[in-house]
């Protein structure tokens, strides 16, 4: 059973979490995996994948995102938090709790969807030793899939930035959208430009007087883990168009992209959430098992590979 875990935040805030941990051995320590959520998903979205790799190995930790699940403390009509809180402190604080507490273990990362963007906003993230990401991407409107960006658009930069405004924050869960969402970070997501650092802390400088998002971007460059994006043609966010605009950050790692149509697969469809479904355990399951394990892929693959070397 996985045991619940407070995580200090790199600016102090407390995160909710849960730890998957082998009993120590003689033997080498195993590496540790950090599951990172998308957008105002909960953490216990992805215990069954926690088990799953705790099984094959790895000593697992699950966390929510400040204002999100077991991280929400009282009302979010006045919480100040976005994106970058979200990885610049809340994934800098678990990287740091992993290093304290699973001391000498490799670490890997899992980012779904803003997961794997908000890897590259952590300073610490240069340590990472793999990472794979499902659906990542930074939801610029124009990557959407065409077909249904009209109505994507309307939703979430139209209607959700409104909603943010008038309210304070966004009543997802009431809408069946997702869980409650902080001001903040819905008009990130809503104002997303096709460069992540022209639309984030606008206005906002370092002690040099530079910008700070583009401080954040540089960051992504500090990272040189190998990357696996995985990416279904049926997931509306996660479009081809979209996780390369965010692969191209992480310019001095090995990224690979993998682009697989359901039917490759024996299946009618994956989408953007289906893929942590432990229905797809024997199924999908295994490629970022094998990516973790070893940076490679299983083989006899199919679907389409590219990929991208460092300095592309």
């Amino acid at each position: 059973m996985p045991e619940s875990i407070e995580i200090p935040a790199a600016d102090g805030y407390t995160l909710g979490g849960c730890q998957w941990r082998h009993a120590r051995t003689a033997g080498p320590p195993p590496p540790v995996a950090l599951i990172n959520p998308a957008t105002s998903v909960r953490s216990r979205y992805y215990a069954r994948f926690a088990e799953y790799l705790h099984a094959q190995g790895w000593d697992v930790l699950t966390y929510d995102y400040r204002g999100i699940g077991e991280s929400r403390r009282g009302s979010l009509r006045r919480f100040g938090a976005d994106w970058i809180d979200w990885g610049e402190h809340d994934f800098e604080g678990v990287l740091r709790y992993a290093a304290l507490n699973f001391p000498g273990q490799p670490v890997d990362v899992i980012g779904h969807s803003v997961g794997g963007f908000v890897i590259g906003l952590a300073p610490s993230a240069h340590r990472v030793r793999r990472i794979f990401t499902m659906g990542a991407q930074f939801a610029y409107w124009r990557d959407y899939q065409a077909e249904k960006r009209r109505a994507m658009f309307l939703k979430w930069h139209v209607l959700m930035p409104l909603l943010a405004t008038l309210l304070g924050h966004v009543p997802a869960k009431r809408l069946g959208w997702m869980e409650d969402t902080p001001k903040g970070v819905a008009l990130d997501w809503a104002r997303m430009a096709p460069r992540f650092e022209d639309s984030v802390r606008r206005g906002v400088r370092t002690a040099d007087g530079l910008p700070q998002a583009l401080e954040l971007a540089r960051n992504f460059r500090t990272i040189g883990a190998p990357i696996l994006a995985f990416g279904v043609e049926d997931d509306p966010y996660g479009t081809e168009a979209a996780l390369d605009r965010l692969l191209r950050y992480y310019s001095a790692s090995r990224r690979s992209h993998l682009r697989l149509s359901p039917r490759d697969v024996g299946l009618d469809a994956i989408g953007h959430f289906a893929f942590f479904h432990e229905r797809f355990r024997d199924v999908l399951w295994p490629y970022a098992l094998e990516w973790l394990r070893s940076a490679a892929l299983p083989a006899g693959l199919p679907g389409r590979l590219k990929i991208m070397p460092p300095g592309y």
